[in-house]
């Protein structure tokens, strides 16, 4: 097992090395400093003072790889590629362009999107899994063939729908549930019930096809079939035979999004004024905050990969075979 765990992270870690040099050459090569400070500036009556000043006050003034200025260690530490992309990897992320602490940020912000993500995440997986169940139950009828009707429906919809009618009617007309804010707290539920019902529900169509497919599979399996010939009941085929293998692919899909909901929601945080991170990045590429937007983006790439690390785990522990692979 640590074999396998240490052979996974020898992929994982050039791949974050990767992204983490593209990344620096897209802000740093492609859009270099002097164009992300024309862009904060504006684009007219811009000195070169000004420009200078912009770069020294945020560390851009540095050379980008090697200070032939600097002698020993500091020709390499002293550049905007030590500061502003190997650290990093020590999730040291820095101060925003506007002066902020981004780990303190982050920091901050994590809670309201867990705080949404992580309800809307349970009770999605829990409705998608039991829809998905009765509809196999009632496979080949014409409640199965309603049921995906409904499912390819709500996938039609787009999510912008589901966030405008739900505060239409649950906080304009009917005045259950405030339309947008955020409380720390014991008043906190009345802020994220309509994200959470509007996530699961934006969710069932997609989720519940997916789980439907893949209990159906296991439902066509011999053994099944071998468990229906001895006389053994359709619920107790059900459940403890068609549900735990079905879960074994489903497990791995959903251990890799775990990681993820530490990044939030760009839709739902921005439309129900959520300060949490998916706010946070868009709010950062709205005012272009480089900085912001850089250590998001790594930031994601490094649960990304844990997210898949986990699922490599999660798999071995439910069909041992993976780990000779």
């Amino acid at each position: 097992m640590l074999a396998y765990i240490i052979r996974r992270l020898g992929y994982a870690i050039p791949i974050l090395i990767g992204v983490n040099l593209l990344t620096f050459a897209l802000f740093f090569v492609v859009n270099t400093p002097d164009q992300m400070a024309q862009v904060q500036l504006g684009d007219k009556h811009i000195t070169p003072e000004a420009v200078q000043e912009w770069k020294a006050q945020r560390g851009y003034d540095k050379p980008l790889l090697f200070n032939p200025d600097k002698s020993g260690l500091s020709s390499v530490t002293d550049t905007i590629f030590y500061e502003k992309s190997l650290r990093l990897f020590a999730l040291d992320f820095g101060k925003s362009d506007a002066g902020r602490s981004i780990a303190a940020d982050i920091e901050q912000r994590m809670w309201p999107s867990l705080a949404v993500a992580l309800p809307t995440f349970v009770i999605g997986i829990s409705v998608n899994i039991a829809f998905a169940l009765f509809i196999v139950m009632f496979r080949a009828s014409i409640f199965d063939t309603s049921a995906m009707i409904l499912c390819v429906a709500l996938m039609s919809i787009s999510g912008v729908f589901y966030v405008i009618a739900g505060q239409f009617f649950f906080a304009k007309e009917w005045n259950l549930v405030p339309i947008s804010g955020y409380l720390s707290g014991a008043d906190a539920w009345r802020f994220l019930i309509l994200p959470v019902i509007i996530g699961v529900i934006s969710g069932i169509g997609g989720g519940t096809r997916l789980y439907r497919t893949l209990f159906l599979e296991e439902a066509n399996k011999d053994y099944v079939r071998t468990a229906r010939a001895k006389g053994v009941p359709e619920l107790t085929v059900l459940f403890r035979h068609i549900l735990p293998n079905g879960l074994i692919p489903i497990l791995t899909s959903v251990v890799v999004v775990i990681p993820s909901l530490f990044m939030g929601s760009l839709l739902v945080e921005s439309f129900f004024g959520i300060p949490g991170l998916g706010s946070y990045t868009l709010d950062a590429i709205q005012s272009q905050d480089f900085a912001i937007v850089r250590s998001m983006v790594f930031l994601g790439s490094v649960l990304y990969i844990i997210g898949l690390l986990l699922t490599d785990i999660s798999y071995t522990l439910v069909d041992p075979r993976v780990r000779l692979s």
